[in-house]
């Protein structure tokens, strides 16, 4: 299990040198660790917590499976508990899934409104550095709110219409990678890291707010404070244009505020509604995207097919990123394999005895190596490895905490090491050799100041 793992992470690694999509890498890994675990290579721990949630979900600790049944029927009790294994990952991975699916629906129904212009159509400065602070002002705010990836999504298109020069546009891309990590980390919506940690209960939204929004505004500022004395001049525009899809399916002013503001209120009415009902988080985004649904369905109800085909639920369903959920679902499953065989429990040893204990350390590391390979299984390892118990470990206690941090911050140290970053790198075409020169060092010293930040205010 570990050898097809190391090897789906590789290809998910070198996806672009490659040319593999990293949803068929993660789909195979996933699915390949699951058949491995079935086939029953394993030894059964009947004195671990696994084994001993599985048998009073059975409800028969004291009847039948005993120390005698279990050996006699070692077979059939392997079945049972793989089976049993599965079913409880299942549905927490379709928590995340189903939220993601809902998010993404709602944030590309107002993108095909054209209701980022909202804000984008205000930003008249050329000034390099009064430009990058705005944009990574936005970044951050918008990542907080809409997700990190869609927010990087949306900059890059952005960026492409205000920004001629590849060197400018890629130094830029790499401050909004920086901008939309941080921003995304203190959001309870704002980073699929965060969004596992609030629906797993290791956090709360409100706790999380209060206690990372400081810290990852200087993970922020300290690079543009670096950027600030060294950039100098204007950035050239690029001619006008507009994209194709927004000449077909034109939309009315009103269509794009109204379209913005509901879909941003939309997100924002998930933490209340979960924090009122106590319903996990996907209930709540599915709620307002069947009222974003209901209500683009009535604003058109009067054109034509054609006029408003790509204008309703039903037509931005064709842009949703189903590959990305596909990933999410592959490194998941292939990550609770591990999880339930047990070596993530193996891991939380090592790292224990090696830094004895220090949960600063811990999460500073994992944080790090967030860089090099995707940062969602490494919180699912974490999750998987550490349980919600008393003390650092409790609900909004600070190893949970500086765990959000580290990992949604410290995968921008590599352009590989985020889903902004790989998604910014897909749509500019950045190097990442050029990206490790110029944006490493950036990011670098943005996330060690934070990290330093949220240790010296506990």
């Amino acid at each position: 299990m570990l050898v097809v793992f190391i090897l789906g992470y590789t290809l998910i690694a070198f996806e672009h040198n490659l040319k593999i999509d990293k949803a068929a890498s993660a789909l195979l890994a996933g699915s390949l660790c699951w058949a491995i675990f079935a086939l029953g290579l394993f030894e059964i721990d009947i004195n671990s917590d696994n084994f001993g949630k599985f048998l009073t979900y059975f409800q028969t600790k004291d009847l039948n499976y005993t120390s005698e049944f279990i050996a006699q029927n070692l077979e059939y009790v392997k079945k049972n508990f793989v089976l049993y294994e599965l079913s409880h990952h299942l549905a927490e991975i379709g928590q995340i899934l189903f939220f993601l699916l809902g998010a993404m629906t709602i944030v590309e129904l107002v993108d095909a409104h054209q209701g980022f212009s909202v804000i984008t159509d205000r930003i008249k400065t050329n000034n390099k550095v009064k430009l990058m602070w705005i944009l990574c002002v936005l970044s951050f705010f918008f990542s907080a709110t809409l997700d990190n990836l869609t927010t990087a999504i949306v900059m890059s298109a952005l960026l492409t219409k205000l920004i001629e020069d590849k060197k400018d546009l890629w130094l830029f891309a790499g401050m909004i990678i920086i901008s939309a990590n941080a921003g995304g980390a203190w959001s309870p919506i704002g980073d699929v890291t965060t969004i596992m940690l609030w629906i797993g209960g290791q956090v709360t939204a409100a706790n999380i707010i209060t206690s990372l929004i400081v810290p990852s505004i200087v993970c922020m500022i300290v690079p543009l404070i670096y950027l600030t004395f060294k950039l100098k001049g204007n950035i050239e525009r690029p001619s006008d244009s507009e994209a194709l899809e927004h000449i077909m399916n034109p939309t009315t002013p009103f269509e794009r505020k109204f379209i913005f503001f509901l879909g941003v209120a939309g997100l924002l009415f998930v933490p209340v509604f979960k924090t009122v009902t106590h319903l996990p988080p996907y209930i709540g985004i599915l709620l307002s995207l069947g009222v974003i649904w209901l209500t683009t369905e009535l604003l058109h109800r009067s054109k034509n097919y054609e006029a408003k085909s790509e204008l309703t639920v039903i037509g931005v369903l064709k842009k949703v990123d189903v590959p990305t959920i596909f990933f999410f679902l592959g490194i998941l499953l292939a990550v609770a394999s591990l999880q339930s065989m047990g070596h993530l429990n193996d891991m939380a040893i090592i790292l224990d005895n090696t830094f004895d204990g220090n949960i600063y350390a811990i999460n500073i590391i994992i944080g790090l190596l967030s860089a090099i390979v995707d940062n969602v299984p490494l919180v699912a390892g974490a999750m998987g490895m550490y349980e919600i118990g008393n003390g650092v470990f409790a609900v909004d206690g600070k190893f949970w905490e500086f765990l959000a941090y580290c990992a949604g911050t410290g995968g921008s140290v590599l352009i590989i090491g985020s889903a902004a970053g790989v998604a910014v790198m897909g749509i500019l075409k950045i190097d990442f050799i050029w990206y490790v020169k110029k944006i490493s060092f950036l990011a670098f010293i943005g996330y060690i100041a934070g990290a330093i930040t949220y240790i010296l205010i506990q």
